[in-house]
């Protein structure tokens, strides 16, 4: 299988689950329980499918290959790994109990707004006809950083939380509706973009 057809399949697949676990956290909030826990999964999903997803972008045989690109392609790949890793811990966080959903949300925006900086890494220089929607959607994604000092404090009661905890809450706009929507942008591509 090539590697742009293999990329447009991993992009289908990102940009589905990215709805489909917005989906699921909305009919949650609607007053289905059993969707929480299906949501939380959903998140990991997403966060591991921005490993071959980050993969496939960077492979790209007629880019240049001076030392610079590929140390920074190297820098975001691992920066995209390491939020997904980070996006995965906080489904584990809530789904063993050992923390409430809250500080689990924390971490979890934390791990995406990591993968929000490998798109804006990956985008900023580029002119691609997706580097709008791939910087939007990362800068959104990054409003999560502002979660963090959340996380050293271990908060985990939305009613006592400060307020600016609530902006890394809108974190969660760019890695539901526009990651998920750059994703299938780049699967409808007959040439999809690359990284570096």
């Amino acid at each position: 299988m090539s590697t742009d057809r293999s990329l447009r399949q991993v992009a289908l697949t990102h940009g589905i689950v990215g709805f489909a676990t917005c989906l699921c956290l909305i009919i949650f909030y609607a007053g289905a329980a059993a969707f929480g826990p299906i949501n939380d999964v959903g998140n990991a999903v997403l966060g591991l499918l921005t490993i071959p997803l980050a993969r496939l972008l960077a492979a790209n045989p007629g880019a240049s290959s001076g030392a610079r690109e590929r140390g920074g392609s190297r820098l975001a790949f691992a920066v995209a790994v390491v939020g997904a890793g980070v996006a995965v811990a906080g489904t584990v966080l809530v789904l063993t109990g050992i923390t409430g959903f809250y500080l689990a949300g924390l971490w979890s925006s934390f791990g995406f707004s990591l993968i929000g900086a490998w798109l804006v890494a990956t985008h900023w220089h580029r002119s691609s006809a997706h580097r709008r929607a791939a910087l939007a959607a990362g800068a959104v994604m990054m409003l999560g950083l502002i979660g963090v000092p959340g996380i050293l404090m271990g908060l985990d009661d939305m009613d006592s939380a400060p307020d600016w905890t609530f902006v890394a809450g809108i974190s969660w706009a760019g890695t539901y509706l526009l990651f998920p929507s750059w994703s299938l942008r780049l699967a409808r591509q007959d040439r999809p973009e690359r990284v570096f």
